[in-house]
């Protein structure tokens, strides 16, 4: 097959028929002006490998970080313990530069990890299957709603307001052109507002979405919310924290159907916001319909164990009118670290991190509220993440703990422009008394 290059007659063609005259106007209606870059990268010509590197470390040397500056950043991504353990497994090269199992004969190995994976997940969500390869918990939650209305035949989505605004904003531009409906529950007091709930959900509904806990941090009635959901013959998809499961009911035992989430606390770095790992796990009875890749185990001609692609209903397998997702990516890596985590720790492990997160949290929480100028936003309960209120734009706040080496938390104005003077503040296992103690003296004195 021969392949001619594009002249730039069909560049323009090609520009047209979506709209635009240049690459940098198909640019300035995705990118956001003020991040893209204009300027000329600082790099003089003709240098040796070493000058370049010291260069490259210069610059990187200008990034803040959690080795050097005290972080109770949340919303999403956290600043979790990861056993060494876990680097040093997936630096394997049989494992780092493995690509997508095609070949169950060569991949053994691969397929082994994803299916041991699988089981560790079951297992902490208390639900009957799980798969792998989603990107993150947004396109988890993504596909988890195209999943719902396609098990039910109902095209109604109602997605919960304390749902992380990023999942919301994906699952809107993954089901925009697939003649999906939106709605919204609104919160009331830091949680669902049940009885809008009640109102919003009737017989077009294919599944209701909640977050537990939800983007506050707060617990979320989940028992109640089930029994809505469900006698509208609808499906319950719960997005959870994973380090929470060790100490709060997991989706099975509140009858979840489909169970998704963000999967990096369990031994991903957070890395500037990626790569992460997408959880997903459902009821057996909806396994055909799921995204992505299932591994299963089976034995050759010989009787041997081993490991196979069991289902893999993605349009490069199958007939593109019956795939389930366009899930391609192999997300195997990130995955090996959740469960060279999961393994580390154990059952009684991940009981111990939850508690951490849980008491450490509850006592920063209990402190800040004897401060003046600040108050804790809702008398809900919480994990590990919380929502406080400030007498003065929170961004003032946290730039004035920024200088003194403290990532004080996520202003909420950063998702919505609003809420100037409200920030989430979250607490893992990794934060000391004496660090804790410093946070809240530090703010006194700011504030």
């Amino acid at each position: 097959m021969q392949y001619l290059p594009l002249t730039s007659q069909d560049e323009k063609e090609m520009l047209a028929r979506i709209g635009v005259s240049s690459f940098e106007e198909l640019l300035d209606k995705i990118v956001p002006k003020d991040l893209q870059y204009c300027g000329e990268i600082p790099m003089p010509g003709g240098v040796s490998e070493s000058e370049v590197r010291r260069i490259i470390d210069g610059l990187a040397g200008r990034n803040f970080n959690n080795d050097e500056y005290l972080s109770f950043l949340g919303a999403g991504v956290y600043d979790h313990y990861i056993p060494a353990i876990v680097d040093s497994l997936i630096s394997r090269s049989e494992f780092y530069t493995a690509y997508t199992p095609y070949q169950p004969e060569v991949s053994q190995g691969t397929l082994q990890t994803i299916f041991e994976y699988q089981s560790a997940i079951c297992e902490l969500t208390g639900m009957g299957v799980s798969n792998a390869s989603m990107y993150d918990g947004g396109s988890a939650l993504a596909e988890a709603c195209h999943m719902a209305c396609a098990i039910k035949g109902r095209s109604k989505v109602i997605l919960s307001a304390l749902i992380h605004p990023l999942y919301q904003q994906i699952t809107r531009t993954y089901t925009r052109e697939c003649g999906i409906e939106i709605v919204q529950c609104p919160a009331k007091d830091g949680v669902i507002d049940t009885d809008r709930l009640k109102e919003l959900a009737d017989g077009d509904t294919s599944c209701v979405c909640i977050q537990q806990p939800n983007f506050y941090g707060f617990l979320e009635s989940a028992a109640g919310i089930e029994k809505i959901v469900h006698d509208h013959g609808a499906l319950l998809i719960s997005v959870v924290d994973p380090i929470s499961l060790g100490v709060i009911k997991p989706p099975g035992e509140y009858n979840a159907d489909i169970v998704v989430g963000e999967g990096q606390a369990l031994g991903v770095p957070q890395s500037f916001g990626g790569p992460l790992l997408g959880i997903f796990a459902a009821k057996k009875d909806f396994i055909r319909s799921m995204p992505g890749r299932i591994v299963g185990e089976t034995t050759d001609v010989d009787g041997k164990r081993g490991f196979v692609l069991t289902l893999q209903t993605r349009e490069q397998h199958i007939r593109r009118e019956k795939a389930t997702s366009n899930i391609c990516t192999n997300e195997a890596l990130m995955a090996l670290c959740a469960l060279i985590y999961l393994c580390t720790l154990g059952k009684q492990g991940i009981v111990e991190v939850g508690n951490l997160c849980l008491s450490k949290s509850h006592y920063l929480h209990d402190r800040l509220k004897e401060l003046k100028g600040i108050k804790v936003a809702y008398a809900q309960e919480f994990f590990k993440e919380f929502l406080v209120e400030v007498d003065r734009p929170a961004k003032e706040v946290l730039d004035a703990l920024l200088e003194q080496r403290i990532f004080g938390g996520v202003p909420l104005s950063i998702f919505d422009g609003q809420d100037m003077n409200r920030f989430l503040v979250a607490v893992t296992e990794k934060r000391t008394k004496k660090e804790l103690d410093h946070y809240i003296e530090t703010l006194s004195h700011i504030l």
